[in-house]
């Protein structure tokens, strides 16, 4: 007779706990003294009743010995809720911890979950990095909140990333400083001077004592973090001070928020500049961090098509159109080589833009820009500087320097631009642009025939990578989320897109620090979202694996996202750093890869993502599957979800 195919059934829950009993008898049985009665027939042993079930019900009903608010009181973190809401923040992004475990009730339950929602995150790091990628968007600040000293270390990174990009990131960490009454764990997250490992590198930091003292602080903290330079600003809140009840009759007062105007330039230099500006031959302006609203865009392109003068945008915002005919990004050494007057607008590094580091065994510099050329500098970076962190790049010396907010400034230069302008000045200007706008063109065709190369080779190019997704979103209402730490060069979006829009181009992390990029596009995306825009991010593979995490806050929180993986399974700038050793040290390049490659086994990202929920394609090797896979992609992201693309790309 053949034996039935049926599975073996589960171990029994009454089979387990009988095989458990005879087992803990056997291993511990007691010795039974003389004269003991054995047990009735029939009655229940301990061991044979098993141990109660704990059923739902039971699990979730309140302790015995428990407090709660009285009808007249209200918890302190209640009202901290009611500041939040004053200070508009839409989001609050968090890692759950326990330090800000009465925060966090607060905000789904008094709050509602509403202005600010709760966005959940799997790591500190990536919350401050999703905040900064939201900034770059929508202008405003969301709040973080981290768990304590060991929350603040894990977002470290990003906020530092974030003061090396002047980005008002709002922090908001837990505490408990009271060590009488902390819990066992609350002595290793807890701390007496909570913000001290991250002062160096934020603008403003606050440990209120009352609801009054958090009240002004966290109004001040916005205040500050929103005045240019702006910069990551941290409030600790101490767990007592969110958790103890105060009287509901008691009126707290919430001051009302008024942002500072940005500084202008001071009149009279601001009228220097104009003039050096108009009576220059070959001006050129370069801007950085210049574009801090969308307004700053219009106003760079006003003066400079007023002059009909060189652009150049170095990229950390979106400054100016990228297929403008002033624009002279693409040949950016050659335009400061012919200049007579450069004028940098919000710019972290005048000395690289006006000089060039060549790296070898032997580092030597030299002056790119001619002797003569005059250098204008306006900027807040002025206003503001910190010691041990050292962002602020060389000195450069400048014949006119302006203590003041680049973008506040414009107005000004332009009507003095204007008015200094005569006709005769005029229609040099116009042979000018007329002569900038074929240089643009011819950099521009560069570009495109430069990308045809290898067009049909697998792995995939990056350069066709960047065309094919473009042909697929450049009728939409486009947004790139993700950052490009490397230059014009080798970065073929702002070579081959059109960028004509500011929240089209987020710029970069600011302080380099790996693991920025996927939060940040999540981010940018989650303020895009209520725009209706359709959010891009290429991003790079050994990025992803430091948060990978923030997959899962993208499809939890139905965030409409499309992440194609420029996956070279590499860690390859690092790479050639150390291949450029080895030629230094003539030692061959063949075991340069080594400690580089993300490789045996290669990630496979598409099933990374399905994990967490997300829609994902791939890894695509040939150029050919791409275009189809990426309007798959969009289709799905168009109906308000997230989608991947895992593409495996060649080096650069």
């Amino acid at each position: 007779m053949a034996r039935s195919k049926r599975a073996t059934p589960s171990l029994a829950r009454r089979q387990f706990l009988q095989q458990s009993a005879l087992a803990g008898a056997a291993l511990v049985a007691a010795p039974v003294s003389v004269g003991a009665q054995p047990p009735q027939a029939g009655a229940a042993t301990p061991a044979a009743q098993g141990p109660p079930v704990l059923t739902h019900a039971a699990e979730s009903a309140a302790p015995a010995d428990v407090q709660v608010l009285g009808e007249g009181e209200r918890a302190g973190s209640d009202f901290m809720v009611d500041v939040f809401k004053s200070l508009g923040f839409a989001y609050v992004v968090a890692n759950p911890g326990s330090s800000f475990r009465g925060l966090h009730e607060s905000v789904v339950n008094h709050g509602g979950n509403r202005d600010p929602e709760l966005i959940t995150c799997c790591h500190e790091e990536s919350a401050v990095a999703m905040a900064h990628g939201y900034f770059k968007v929508e202008g405003k600040p969301l709040a973080v909140l981290a768990h304590g000293t060991v929350g603040l270390q894990h977002a470290s990174m990003a906020i530092y990333n974030a003061w090396c990009d002047r980005i008002p990131v709002y922090v908001i960490l837990g505490n408990h400083a009271d060590a009488a009454i902390r819990r066992g764990p609350e002595w290793y997250h807890g701390v007496q001077d909570a913000a001290a490992m991250v002062r160096d590198y934020t603008k403003w930091d606050d440990f209120p004592w009352s609801l009054t003292h958090f009240a002004e602080s966290a109004v001040r903290a916005y205040q500050v973090a929103m005045t240019p330079p702006m910069a990551p600003v941290v409030i600790v809140l101490d767990g007592g001070l969110q958790e103890h009840p105060i009287p509901r009759s008691e009126r707290l007062a919430i001051p009302r928020l008024s942002l500072p105007v940005p500084p202008q330039g001071e009149r009279g230099a601001v009228e220097e500049a104009a003039k050096m500006l108009v009576a220059a031959q070959y001006p050129v302006l370069v801007a950085d961090r210049m574009a801090r609203t969308p307004n700053g865009m219009t106003l760079l392109v006003e003066l400079a098509e007023t002059l009909q003068a060189a652009v150049i945008d170095q990229g950390s915002r979106m400054n100016f159109p990228s297929r403008h005919p002033l624009n002279q990004t693409l040949r950016a050494r050659a335009a400061v080589a012919e200049a007579d007057v450069i004028v940098g607008l919000e710019l972290a590094d005048y000395w690289g833009t006006v000089n060039a580091l060549r790296d070898q065994l032997h580092r030597s510099t030299r002056r790119v820009a001619k002797p003569t050329a005059r250098l204008v500098s306006i900027t807040t970076g002025d206003l503001y500087i910190r010691a041990n962190y050292q962002d602020f790049r060389r000195l450069q010396e400048v014949d006119l320097a302006i203590a003041a907010d680049a973008e506040a400034t414009l107005p000004a230069l332009i009507d003095a631009v204007k008015r200094l302008a005569t006709a005769d000045r005029r229609r040099v200007f116009e042979e000018r642009g007329a002569a900038l706008a074929q240089t643009s063109r011819a950099a521009g065709e560069a570009a495109r025939v430069a990308a045809t190369y290898a067009w049909e080779a697998s792995p995939v190019t990056v350069a066709r990578l960047s065309a094919e997704l473009w042909a697929q979103v450049k009728t939409e209402d486009w947004s790139l989320v993700s950052s490009y730490y490397s230059n014009d060069q080798t970065n073929w979006p702002r070579r081959l897109w059109n960028f004509d829009k500011p929240y089209q181009w987020l710029g970069h992390a600011g302080g380099g620090g790996i693991g920025y990029g996927a939060p940040a596009a999540v981010g940018g995306a989650l303020a895009n979202r209520r725009h209706g825009r359709l959010s891009v991010a290429i991003q790079t593979d050994g990025d992803m694996m430091y948060a990978p995490g923030v997959v899962w806050t993208a499809a939890h929180h139905r965030i409409p996202l499309l992440t194609v993986m420029n996956n070279n399974r590499a860690y390859h700038q690092e790479l050639m750093h150390v291949q450029k050793m080895c030629n230094a040290r003539n030692r061959g390049v063949d075991r340069g890869e080594i400690g580089s490659q993300i490789t045996d086994p290669n990630i496979d990202f598409a099933k990374l993502a399905q994990s967490m929920g997300v829609y994902a394609e791939g890894p695509i090797t040939n150029p050919n599957d791409l275009g189809p896979a990426l309007r798959r992609a969009i289709a799905v992201v168009k109906k308000g979800e997230p989608a991947l693309v895992d593409v495996v790309t060649q080096v650069r």
